[in-house]
């Protein structure tokens, strides 16, 4: 039966409950990082549709179904990235990587975790995440105000720009534009040239915010959040902000065994074409190719 503790951290503290009703494990209650952003946790997808089940018939205040993450292959993961950002385009994962001196945009070859190309963030700016716009990579920065575009050719450094006004977190692609979190309950739709501001999006579960939304993907029309210090996933209706999906891969975290509190769950990519998912984490030895098996816990 599943458990979960707390998933609300600080304020909020909602169960997971088994599909007969009665209270499993809580969902750990992680108190947030000094020196860098994460995010929250909750939501999935499953095996042949990973991310996008009919949300038409998930009644608004119903709750997300949840997810576990099964893992169906293995890949190496350099256990020296600080994993910010990931995504697959074209048969390779791209990696932004964060801490202040070390923060790069790698191309990695997803079988062996080779880096194929890469280069340096300016040393000192703190990385954060990643997302693919035409033919530019896009990454932001946590606390500098930056945001950088980088040939997808080359991963030569093609602008920058030094005035934005929000910490940087997940970064994403939507049809409207890019889509960002900072760390809170509200993601941002934001002119992918411009970066400026076209609407705010409130995140919810069961009706009440969810903050610690980090590393972000689009899957199935659904916007992946990793939640910081946890081993959840969020998939969020980007019309709305309702959780629509829950991962919980606790399975994962606990077979790294994370030695310490930066070792967080962290990066995801999704391979449209043969509808694959990655997860990996920070500092992590592996890159877990997964599916999604339902569970039957629902959240209180």
């Amino acid at each position: 039966m599943l458990a979960v503790r707390s998933l609300w951290p600080l304020l909020l503290a909602p169960l997971l409950l088994g599909a007969a009703g009665q209270a499993s494990r809580q969902v750990p209650d992680e108190t947030p990082r000094a020196a860098a952003p994460e995010a929250p946790r909750p939501s999935a997808a499953n095996d042949a549709n990973p991310a996008g089940q009919d949300r038409a018939s998930e009644p608004a205040e119903s709750g997300p179904t949840v997810y576990a993450a099964k893992v169906v292959a293995r890949y190496p993961h350099d256990t020296g990235a600080y994993t910010q950002g990931l995504l697959w385009h074209d048969g390779a994962l791209y990696e932004s990587t964060g801490r202040v001196g070390q923060s790069r945009i790698r191309k990695l070859a997803p079988e062996t975790g080779e880096v194929m190309a890469e280069n340096e963030i300016p040393p000192t700016q703190f990385g954060e995440g990643l997302a693919l716009w035409n033919d530019e990579l896009v990454s932001l920065t946590w606390r500098d105000n930056a945001i950088h575009r980088w040939s997808l050719a080359d991963l030569s450094l093609v602008s920058s720009v030094r005035d934005f006004p929000f910490e940087g977190w997940g970064l994403t692609t939507l049809e409207e534009g890019l889509i960002f979190s900072d760390g809170s309950s509200t993601l941002r739709v934001i002119d992918p040239v411009s970066y400026a501001v076209k609407r705010e999006i409130p995140v919810t579960l069961k009706g009440r915010p969810l903050g610690r939304l980090n590393e972000l993907e689009m899957i199935d029309g659904l916007v992946w959040a990793n939640i910081w210090q946890t081993p959840y996933i969020a998939a969020i209706d980007p019309a709305d902000g309702t959780v629509r999906k829950l991962i919980d891969a606790s399975a994962i975290v606990a077979e790294i065994a994370p030695q310490t509190r930066d070792d967080v769950l962290n990066g995801i990519a999704w391979d449209p074409d043969k509808r694959r998912c990655f997860l990996t984490g920070k500092f992590w030895p592996t890159l877990f190719e997964i599916e999604l098996v339902e569970t039957g816990a629902r959240v209180r």
